[in-house]
């Protein structure tokens, strides 16, 4: 044997060994790579970088997924530590013995990941799946057909006869029982129809009534008594006094109103007796008549010099016309664009400024609300509900000299039924009503013509 054959034999077992590591690749994801000791250019050099540690570290990512549910550097030191200041003797007694007979399988088994399934579609049994509805909406009945055709599944024909997959579409097959072929027996056309329920909604704004919080019999005023202290007596006298003061006023108001429309009344009739007078009809204008002196100097003037017609621009013109057109474009194009760039800086002051008013806005909303709650809590005294408007009430109250000394002398004093009645109506029982009185009819004088007068050209 020669040195060379010797040295071969000698050199071989540990490039065979070293080509067997570098052929073996990564124990977990990437297969194995060929031998190449150059690493030349980007696709050499991805082709044989050893990724062993990176697969290794993704697969102790992976490993620490399935058990944990999440990756332990994402956690937080409280999960993962716990310090135990005051042991506890009973761990001892329930922690399980180690017992050799638990098998290997078991163990496997026992073991569940932490990460949830993937599922292809969602089933019938998803817990997003609340009402019935959303359930049968799942797969719709064009759906159920094409997963039908494409898995050659048995389809029933006309007659409820099932046909043969590669048939459909050919002659009678084409025909598919329809909706009520299907639904057939299912509807009683005698049965008693049940109606459904339907839920009341409720209105967002809540009634009145809920919110008035009024006596039905309210107690009377300390100066309605038959013997009532001096100032109480004076006090309802003068609250009875503004009452009646009003009611005044507004009957003042009134007759100011029909005086200022008789005068009216009386002023068109003056000016249409003068117009009659003139020959004119009502509410005509006649201008005055120029004098013939005027018109004689009117057709002596000259007249006015004739409308002089634009002449043609030319075309250096109209070139000059269209870049002074295109400047103040550019120029309003540069304002608009500076106008937005300012607003974009001051977005932020102007969110705040918009927040603000909305608060603000709402504050008063909310102080309108408490305050027409708390007005609604005295009744609904002089507002107005529909056509009417709720009563104020009347104050019953005595002078002076009509107060009696003993109950034997006492006089009764208004009526029982309309404070009722009025009470009713300040508590939103009953709508506000006036009071309809029947109307006289009035009868006018009618005048006509006689046959006779007509013909007063004739003589007899």
């Amino acid at each position: 044997m020669s040195a060379n054959t010797l040295a071969a034999s000698t050199a071989r077992p540990s490039i065979t060994k070293q080509m067997a590591k570098k052929a073996a690749g990564s124990s977990v994801g990437a297969p194995a790579q060929r031998n190449q000791s150059s690493r030349k250019g980007k696709r050499a050099w991805r082709k044989n970088v050893d990724l062993d540690e990176v697969e290794e570290g993704l697969e102790e990512l992976r490993t620490e997924e399935r058990l944990t549910g999440t990756a332990l550097q994402k956690k937080k030191d409280e999960e993962l530590f716990q310090v135990d200041v005051a042991g506890d003797d009973q761990i001892r007694k329930t922690l399980p013995k180690f017992s050799e007979r638990v098998l290997t399988s078991t163990k496997i088994l026992a073991q569940r990941s932490a990460v949830p399934a993937v599922f292809s579609r969602a089933s019938a049994s998803s817990s997003s799946l609340t009402t019935k509805v959303e359930k049968r909406k799942l797969v719709t009945h064009e759906d159920k057909n094409k997963l039908l055709r494409i898995g050659k599944k048995l389809r029933r024909g006309p007659f409820n006869a099932y046909v043969d997959p590669d048939q459909v579409g050919e002659g009678s097959a084409m025909l598919e029982l329809s909706e009520a072929a299907k639904k057939a027996g299912t509807y009683d056309v005698w049965a008693e129809e049940v109606p459904e329920s339907v839920p009341v909604k409720a209105p967002q704004s809540h009634h009145p009534r809920s919110l008035i919080s009024l006596a039905a019999v309210p107690s009377p005023h300390e100066g309605q008594s038959y013997n009532p202290p001096l100032t109480s007596h004076q006090a309802l006298l003068r609250a009875a006094n503004e009452v009646e003061e009003q009611k005044y006023k507004g009957l003042d108001e009134l007759e100011a109103m029909k005086a200022k429309m008789e005068q009216a009344r009386q002023i068109a009739a003056a000016e249409a007796a003068v117009h009659v007078a003139a020959g004119v009809a009502p509410g005509m204008t006649v201008p005055e008549i120029a004098d013939q002196a005027d018109e004689e100097e009117g057709e002596g003037a000259e007249p006015p010099p004739p409308k002089k017609v634009p002449e043609r621009k030319t075309k250096q013109q109209r070139k000059k016309a269209e870049k002074l057109r295109a400047e103040k474009r550019a120029l309003a194009e540069k304002a608009a664009r500076k106008r937005m760039l300012a607003s974009v800086d001051s977005a932020k002051a102007l969110r705040k400024s918009i927040a603000r008013d909305l608060a603000t806005r709402e504050r008063l909303r909310a102080q309108r609300q408490a305050q027409m709650q708390e007005k609604l809590k005295q009744g609904l005294a002089g507002q107005k509900i529909g056509k009417h408007k709720v009563p104020q009430g009347e104050i019953d109250v005595q002078l002076g000299e009509e107060l009696s000394e003993s109950l034997r002398a006492l006089k009764p004093e208004g009526n029982l039924f309309r404070d009722r009645f009025v009470s009713m109506q300040h508590r939103a029982l009953i709508e506000p009503r006036a009071v309809v009185t029947t109307k006289k009819a009035r009868r006018k004088t009618k005048e006509y013509e006689k046959h006779s007068y007509k013909k007063f050209d004739r003589e007899y």
